[in-house]
């Protein structure tokens, strides 16, 4: 048996320096550069689409029925791409949710921007049976919040799948004569 040379030593040496200086380097990026971040989510406008009332006499009751168009954007801050499933975002009234609707399943870029226009029915009986609706409209303001929890996958470097779950919650004002989001104030969560 031979003995290995001093020249295969070196070629052996630098090859596993440079497989240490690359796996050195991902590791790296991987925490700073391709860190997950949370997705933003902004409520961007809430409309009026549909208002009826209805009176029925007979049963002694008010039908009140009302369609909101939301624009919800959400912006992808991390330099991967994320696909997402389908989710729900849930429109609350004090504290009691008034209505929901579905957000479908996506994929966004890497910094880049997704804008949604939903449409959502208002469960108006559980708005109505509020006491403090009649001061909050003569108020000129209903105070509201929303909830939009997305889960998806971000792939690292090609082939490295971290599951995500970002979670948004937004208070905001409505002004009822404007139809404009007012004092909006978000608070993130993201799990890896």
């Amino acid at each position: 048996m031979k003995v290995a040379s001093g020249k295969g030593r070196k070629v052996c040496l630098v090859v596993t320096g440079v497989v240490i200086a690359i796996v050195m380097l991902i590791v790296i990026l991987a925490l700073t550069v391709f860190k997950a971040k949370h997705p933003v989510t902004t409520v961007e406008s809430v409309k009026l689409e549909d208002f009826h009332l209805g009176l029925d006499i007979a049963k002694l009751k008010v039908d009140l029925n009302v369609t909101l168009g939301v624009d919800v954007s959400v912006k992808n801050p991390n330099k991967v791409g994320f696909k997402f499933s389908d989710s729900t975002a849930i429109l609350n009234y004090r504290g009691q949710e008034i209505g929901e609707v579905p957000v479908p399943a996506g994929e966004i870029s890497s910094d880049d921007t997704k804008e949604f226009n939903l449409s959502l029915t208002v469960m108006a009986d559980r708005l109505l049976s509020d006491s403090q609706l009649y001061t909050d409209v003569t108020s000129g303001t209903l105070p509201l919040d929303t909830f939009v929890k997305i889960s998806g996958k971000v792939r690292i470097i090609g082939f490295i799948k971290v599951h995500v779950v970002s979670s948004t919650s937004c208070d905001f004002a409505l002004n009822i004569s404007t139809r404009a989001v007012e004092n909006q104030e978000c608070q993130y969560k993201t799990k890896l």
